[in-house]
């Protein structure tokens, strides 16, 4: 921004940051953002931080275990450290999605949710002397466009990817992260988060969710065995999926297209696990088809009710008959918990599996905080690991749908 366009978007900096400076500061940053280089991005965010009184901006980005939020580097950014998601005012403001402001002897540090729509990308952190209404109006606006501005980037850049890792991952980690939607999604009728494990070597488990009108489509896979191959057989699994929820057809063609994509590529001796949900986010009318997953759990006042009762068809790529279709309606609040085997099936050499009643005992122990969903993935996860003695020696995936009902507003 030049001095001319600073005069213009309110002249004297320390004198308005009122609803009509905001505007024109943001506008002006958008405009100079759109043709700007993705490493150049945070640089150029910062110098307007500073033109607007603050300092020390930090745009932290969570790790793909998401139990870190790592600063990104570059020119203009404050030299910081990795912030652990559960015990740091950054990690305060990650996981509520709400800002948190520290007090401290120059001034008040800032954190802010960095959101692009509900899928949670990290958190910007500033400092300013003071912060009142305007103030806090103007920098929700602008985590809000630099959240945007890293997504609409990060597609044709590594930059933001490489930050975000803490360790190598493996070509078919590299693989299953390329097909993932955003980890989490909310609406006011519905919400739902995912997490995969381990995250730097999964392999055959994948989750997809696509919200079309007033139906969520969801569906979980395990593809059979590890490394690349799974990998392989689950990106196939997951675009078949696709494909056949974009033609609109119901939940038994999917299956029957799944399969037939699975059997025709891979042969009879390989298959996928899956589970195919759609719920009427109007109604919560929840139907799905089970091919050799483990039941969906559902959850009620933070605690687990049991299994989802249904009907299990062959796995994917086994050539089973059109399967039926189960159904539950739900009320609102419910949740329902897809998860991978290897979430129970887990355990050390010549022990007992972790099996499903340990699992039912931590999610209720974990549900009964009744935090939002996207914290009560992540707790879950952190915690079942940490149950399992930090075992991964299998992939092991959990999605999370709760149903809120209602109508959208505009």
């Amino acid at each position: 921004m030049d001095e001319n366009d600073w005069a213009l978007a309110g002249g004297n900096r320390g004198t308005d940051r009122s609803e009509g400076f905001g505007e024109r500061l943001l506008g002006l940053l958008l405009e100079r953002a759109h043709e700007m280089p993705p490493d150049l991005i945070a640089p150029l965010v910062a110098d307007e931080v500073v033109r607007m009184g603050g300092r020390d901006m930090a745009i932290l980005v969570q790790d793909y275990e998401q139990v870190t939020l790592v600063p990104l580097p570059g020119r203009g950014l404050a030299t910081d450290v990795p912030h652990d998601v559960w015990a740091t005012h950054a990690g305060e403001a990650f996981l509520d999605g709400t800002a948190v402001e520290v007090p401290q002897s120059d001034g008040v540090r800032i954190y802010l949710p960095l959101l692009a729509g509900s899928d949670q990308l990290g958190v910007m952190a500033l400092t300013f002397d003071r912060v009142d209404g305007d103030d806090r109006r103007l920098l929700r606006r602008l985590a809000g466009l630099v959240a945007d501005l890293l997504v609409t980037k990060n597609t044709y850049s590594d930059i933001f990817t490489v930050a975000r890792r803490r360790t190598r991952m493996t070509v078919a980690a590299e693989i299953q992260w390329s097909l993932l939607p955003p980890l989490s999604m909310s609406v006011p009728q519905v919400e739902v988060a995912g997490i995969l494990e381990p995250a730097y070597d999964v392999a055959g488990d994948s989750f997809d969710y696509a919200l079309n009108g007033d139906i969520l489509h969801i569906a979980m896979i395990d593809a059979m065995g590890h490394g690349l191959d799974a990998a392989i057989m689950a990106t196939a699994a997951i675009g078949a999926y696709r494909h056949s929820r974009r033609a609109l057809v119901r939940l038994p063609e999917i299956y029957a297209f799944m399969d037939e994509v699975i059997a025709g590529q891979f042969g009879p001796e390989k298959f996928v696990t899956a589970q195919m949900l759609q719920l009427d986010v109007s109604t919560g009318r929840l139907q799905w088809v089970n091919a050799g997953h483990p039941s969906p759990l559902l959850i009620s006042d933070g605690a687990v009710v049991g299994e989802l009762p249904g009907r299990t068809t062959l796995p994917v790529g086994f050539g089973g008959r059109e399967p039926l279709v189960s159904e539950h309606r739900l009320r609102r609040g419910d949740r329902v918990l897809c998860y991978t085997d290897g979430l129970v099936e887990e355990h050390f050499r010549g022990e007992e599996e972790f099996g499903l009643e340990q699992l039912t005992g931590i999610i209720s122990e974990v549900g009964g905080h009744r935090r939002g969903v996207r914290a009560t993935v992540r707790e879950l996860s952190h915690t079942l690991k940490l149950a399992r003695g930090g075992n991964t020696s299998d992939d092991a995936t959990i999605f999370l749908i709760e149903w809120r009902g209602g109508s959208p507003t505009i």
